[in-house]
């Protein structure tokens, strides 16, 4: 695999995140780290085929949202009658019960966030793999790492398990392929963050554009 590149020019440091120590910033070796001399925080770490790992969960991310989206999520059955649930539904539904705000905070946060955040990350380490950086890779890094604190695909996930205890007691309710799928999402997104130290991606699209 591609070794963690030196930018050429001037040397760096790195700054603990718990103590503010700074130190002397130098790449690592693959599946090694680096720590604070003094509180043993973590700095930076070079995680074994960071590249392929964060284009492989991201592209996981993308398909398992595809299918999140064309099957139901849920599936209620309640006096004869049955109901299912889709993500676009549950944001229609929140928007036409008289909650706008809330309907379209669905949309952004656990929609379409997470499809900006795993398209970028394909975007940006893809190219990399190949020692390339693409168009625009530094803007888009930057917007994917800023959009990343409003991924809330599991806090969504936390809601929906909240509301099944009191569904549970008038309806039987069952999860459908949407929901396990979206599952996959959570679990695909987090893999897909720390598949890559942001100290690596910024030190190798650096030598990419040099």
């Amino acid at each position: 695999m591609l070794s963690w590149p030196k930018p050429p020019g001037v040397s760096r440091q790195a700054a603990c995140h718990f103590c503010d120590t700074l130190h002397e910033f130098s790449p690592v070796d693959e599946g090694m780290a680096a720590r604070c001399v003094r509180c043993g925080g973590l700095l930076y770490q070079n995680r074994p085929a960071s590249l392929a790992r964060a284009s492989a969960f991201s592209l996981a991310a993308l398909l398992l949202m595809a299918l999140a989206h064309v099957f139901p999520f849920l599936t209620m059955d309640a006096a004869g009658m049955r109901r299912e649930l889709t993500l676009t539904g549950a944001a229609s539904a929140l928007m036409d019960e008289g909650a706008p705000v809330l309907g379209a905070a669905v949309v952004l946060f656990t929609m379409i966030t997470p499809v900006m955040l795993a398209g970028g990350m394909i975007y940006v380490c893809l190219p990399l793999m190949f020692g390339r950086a693409a168009p625009g890779a530094r803007v888009t890094t930057r917007w994917m790492y800023l959009s990343e604190p409003w991924n809330m695909v599991e806090v969504f996930l936390l809601g929906v398990l909240v509301s099944l205890l009191k569904l549970a007691k008038v309806a039987d309710v069952h999860f459908s392929i949407g929901f396990w799928a979206f599952a996959g999402v959570m679990l695909c997104m987090a893999g897909a963050v720390a598949g890559i130290d942001r100290e690596e991606l910024w030190d190798r699209l650096e030598v990419a554009d040099s």
